[in-house]
């Protein structure tokens, strides 16, 4: 007997009972009233927006002692990023450039529960590091509206305004070869319209408000309300800097922020950029500066050359670190404020010493031969301590706690005079007790950073430093003591085997420098760092 089964028959239509699904789908998403529910619904009932997003800027210019600036709503923000989609469609960037953030904050151990998503973009301070520290003049700070503009086609590309900004705020861009950053969208603005992350945010939480220019308070809030800057940076316990550096004048207000809060990737052991065009330019120029001094002292033709030619090398390393480096001429325009421009002009003072003190000794005899020799060695250690002291100054000026003038004067100052007295070696054994000295020296700065990483003290931006050259840095910590040590050994009986080591060993002490320090920024999320 054979059975058949027959399917389950239905009364309604299968299309029926999907449009059915549907519609409940709808309904449920209406109930919800989302924040981009609500948007969407609002913009259903009024097309045209535009008296509405009138009302989140300012009806007029800022009048005398104002500026405009940015306001955000702790309570609104969700970060849902439509500020962040908006900014990367209307000004056309590139693929994983960003000129706004968002980002959260953890209560710390006061409020272990407690959590705030945050946006961000540029701050518009009214001291702006990336303004002072510019060497050709490619930032300016609009004497209307406050807003601060870079000038794309003044830039060189060296970007010394990322490591002069303590938000991490502009962005390189390697197609372009320059830096770009958030105008506020100053166009719209002086046309009536509200910036693209203003007019996309669902729930407000973006404003353009106009601030009073006090000098020392541009990022207080109204009466009542608290800021991220005064509750959150200045704990000493985020991966904020205190807002006094460079006077931010956005406002964030609402929700009071806990004492102890911290950025969420507060303990992302993520190294930073390498930078290894200027690794080579710094340990190039100071080492030949030490050869060169060295050969001065104790005249030596061999030292003369070798030191002219790494210094040269040096130079030109320079150059590479430059996404325009055909407009670098106009560095003369940074002196008054930009420490990269006084390094610049430094160098250039000194790189004539290095071919007179190689080339005059071989050749021919000239009138006053002698005395241009002898001006060119007295010359090459002030001046080229000198230049060497511009190179300490522009990593001091970033504020970042690793490069402060305690720390990285040492590193600078210790690479010249550790192959002056190795190159001294050559002359004479006596002066390799001088060279050991000066190798371990100079390694101080990096034990006492290695310390703080071991110790169990609360974060601190030289602990996350230590911890770098103990986690992800460990390889090349461990090859930089072992051929500072190899050196030391090898300056008394062999010297001149031991500079190449010696070179090898500032390297990675320079890749170091760049790579384990603590960048501040705004927040990111849990786990990444940008």
């Amino acid at each position: 007997m054979v059975s058949t089964l027959q399917p389950p028959s239905n009364d309604k239509p299968e299309s029926a009972e999907l449009r059915t699904l549907i519609d409940q789908l709808i309904d449920e998403q209406k109930q919800l009233q989302t924040p981009v529910a609500r948007f969407s619904e609002y913009h259903d009932r009024l097309p045209d927006l535009a008296d509405h997003y009138r009302n989140l800027i300012p009806l007029s210019k800022p009048g005398q002692g104002e500026q405009y600036a940015f306001e955000v709503s702790l309570d609104r923000c969700t970060g849902c990023k439509a500020c962040v989609s908006a900014c990367h469609s209307l000004n056309g960037l590139d693929d994983h450039e960003a000129w706004r953030d968002t980002g959260t904050l953890l209560g710390g151990e006061s409020s272990p529960g407690w959590q705030q998503t945050v946006t961000t973009a540029c701050h518009h301070c009214e001291d702006p590091g990336c303004l002072n520290g510019c060497p050709v003049g490619a930032y300016e700070k609009e004497d209307d509206t406050g807003i601060v503009r870079h000038l794309d086609d003044q830039c060189i590309g060296c970007s010394y305004c990322i490591l002069k900004c303590p938000y991490d705020v502009p962005k390189y861009s390697k197609k372009r070869g320059i830096v770009r950053k958030c105008d506020m969208c100053h166009q719209r603005l002086a046309d009536g319209e509200a910036p693209a992350c203003v007019q996309a945010c669902p729930t407000e939480a973006i404003r353009i408000v106009k601030v009073p220019v006090t000098g020392r308070t541009g990022t207080l809030a109204p009466p009542g309300h608290s800021t991220l800057f005064e509750s959150a940076i200045l704990n000493g316990r985020s991966t904020l800097p205190g807002s006094d550096i460079t006077l931010p004048t956005t406002r964030y207000v609402g929700r009071n922020v806990p004492a102890s809060a911290h950025a969420a990737d507060r303990e992302a052991l993520v190294p930073q950029h390498a930078h290894w065009p200027l690794v080579f330019m710094l340990v190039l120029t100071q080492a030949g500066i030490g050869l060169l001094g060295s050969g001065s002292l104790r005249p030596d033709t061999g030292l003369l050359v070798a030191g002219a030619i790494l210094f040269n090398l040096g130079m030109a390393a320079a150059t590479l670190h430059l996404g325009q480096p055909l407009k670098a001429w106009r560095f003369f325009l940074g002196l008054r404020t930009s420490w990269l421009s006084r390094e610049i002009l430094a160098c250039s003072l000194f790189a004539p010493i290095p071919l007179l003190l190689a080339a005059l000794p071989l050749a021919p005899d000239f009138p006053y031969k002698d005395s241009l020799f002898g001006l060119a060695r007295l010359s090459v250690l002030p001046v080229g301590l000198a230049a060497v002291f511009t190179s300490v100054m522009i990593y001091h000026d970033t504020r970042r706690s690793l490069w402060l003038f305690p720390l990285s004067m040492p590193r600078f100052f210790g690479t010249v005079f550790a192959f002056l007295g190795t190159g001294l070696a050559t002359i004479h054994p006596a002066f390799g007790l001088f060279a050991i000295l000066a190798i371990a020296a100079k390694t101080l700065p990096e034990l006492l950073t290695i310390g703080f990483g071991l110790s169990e003290r609360a974060w601190s931006p030289l602990r996350h430093s230590g911890r770098l050259l103990l986690g992800p840095l460990e390889p090349v910590t461990l090859w930089r003591f072992g051929l500072a040590i190899a050196a030391m050994i090898l300056v008394i009986p062999a010297p001149w085997l031991a500079i190449p080591i010696l070179l090898a060993s500032e390297i990675l002490e320079r890749q170091l420098f760049f790579q384990s320090v603590h960048a501040p920024k705004m927040p990111g999320h849990t786990g990444t760092s940008h």
